[in-house]
């Protein structure tokens, strides 16, 4: 039986058409991005990109936006349908026999998809670590084009309330400014084997 700590959730802020999701970057890609509405000018459509539904996992991993090539948090939203094809053709990073009958067969996953699913423990505005683990999705291939092109619909830069949020945990204040509620995201029944959920 899994651990409490071992438990995964897809906790997001969504809504009847859209889901929000954090990225970080340097100033180039940031104004860019912030200037026409999706990724343009430095982002690259040939790397894998990495989207993070969790916003406490986000300021962990920029350190509230303090992380050199990380110092622009972004706030993106983007289609559900979008973010759900991503998840159909993904795999997870690592082999986990929870998931897959044997190493071969995660391999064979991996081979017939693009994307990559990690679960690693998730983080509050105080980037403690949380009793479940939050998924961040790595995005490549034709679905990184799509991402740009056709399922972002806005994008919003946080970095000012990141910093405001880093304000409060250094001066060991109670009253955090205010964030999207994240709620478990209905994940569709076939995709939730498939994307490692427990």
């Amino acid at each position: 039986m899994n651990s409490v700590k071992e438990t995964r959730r897809l906790l997001a802020h969504f809504d009847d058409k859209t889901i929000t999701v954090y990225q970080a970057y340097r100033d180039e890609i940031a104004d860019a991005a912030i200037r026409d509405g999706t990724f343009s000018d430095g982002f690259s459509l040939t790397r894998m990109t990495w989207i993070k539904p969790s916003f406490g996992w986000m300021l962990y991993r920029a350190g509230y936006g303090r992380k050199e090539g990380q110092e622009r948090i972004l706030r993106i939203r983007l289609l559900r349908d979008g973010f759900e094809r991503i998840l159909a053709s993904a795999a997870l990073s690592h082999f986990d026999p929870r998931f897959y009958p044997t190493e071969d067969a995660w391999k064979q996953r991996l081979r017939e998809t693009t994307n990559r699913i990690q679960w690693d423990p998730d983080r509050n505005l105080r980037l403690g670590r949380l009793e479940h683990r939050a998924i961040q999705i790595g995005v490549q291939g034709a679905d990184v084009k799509s991402y740009v092109n056709e399922w972002i619909v806005g994008i919003e830069e946080v970095t000012k309330l990141a910093h405001q949020i880093e304000g409060v945990v250094r001066s060991k204040g109670t009253e955090f400014p205010p964030v999207p509620d994240e709620l478990e995201y209905p994940v569709p029944r076939s995709l939730r084997h498939a994307i490692g959920m427990t």
